[in-house]
């Protein structure tokens, strides 16, 4: 378990989102949470995530990571000459990653339930993010968003009342946002 600080301007999402947040802008440069081992203990413990945080369990997370990005972050639509909702290789990356586990029903005093299994344990954590991915996508995935400030690459699930959120931020972005705007004004006047 890490005692070290998360330095990610962004935490808190859903487990998928917040694995593709551990890439962020920071003063123009890219930092990576999981450039190492230490890193992913940090991620780990922020989600409540009882792995270990070895050199195996971080490939297999950065594989998740990469097939998130790739789902999340490709245009969806007219796929392969088909009407598909994600182009086949994005959503053949995030099931490769899904072939790793599955859920065991089960019956608890509480009623139904489920257990994840996993073939390599390694493997929990990156599948793990895969499918709170699918569950976000049968949820609301209109509400699946990246920052609109064109400089952030942070992902957020929207869950404003209306549904408007733009900013991972507006602490941040947003706040640069509207100072860029209120410059470009005043520049003008």
């Amino acid at each position: 378990m890490s005692t070290s600080p998360d330095p990610r301007p962004l935490t808190g999402e859903p487990v998928s989102l917040d694995l593709l947040n551990t890439r962020w802008v920071h003063e123009g440069a890219v930092r990576d949470l999981l450039a190492d081992t230490e890193g992913l203990a940090v991620w780990l413990a922020g989600n409540g995530l009882d792995f270990p945080a070895d050199d195996t369990v971080l490939r297999h997370t950065l594989e998740a990571r990469d097939a998130l990005r790739a789902a999340v972050d490709t245009p969806r639509g007219q796929a392969d000459g088909q009407d598909s909702r994600f182009p086949a290789e994005a959503a053949a990356r995030v099931d490769a990653v899904l072939a790793h586990g599955r859920v065991r029903l089960t019956l608890t005093d509480r009623g139904p339930g489920g257990t994840p299994e996993f073939d390599d344990p390694s493997w929990g954590p990156a599948w793990l993010a895969a499918r709170d991915y699918l569950e976000l996508l049968r949820a609301a995935p209109d509400r699946i968003r990246r920052c609109a400030h064109e400089a952030c690459v942070l992902h957020f699930f929207d869950t404003s009342r209306n549904g408007t959120r733009r900013w991972c931020s507006m602490a941040a972005c947003g706040n640069r946002a509207k100072a860029s705007r209120h410059y470009a004004r005043t520049k003008e006047s």
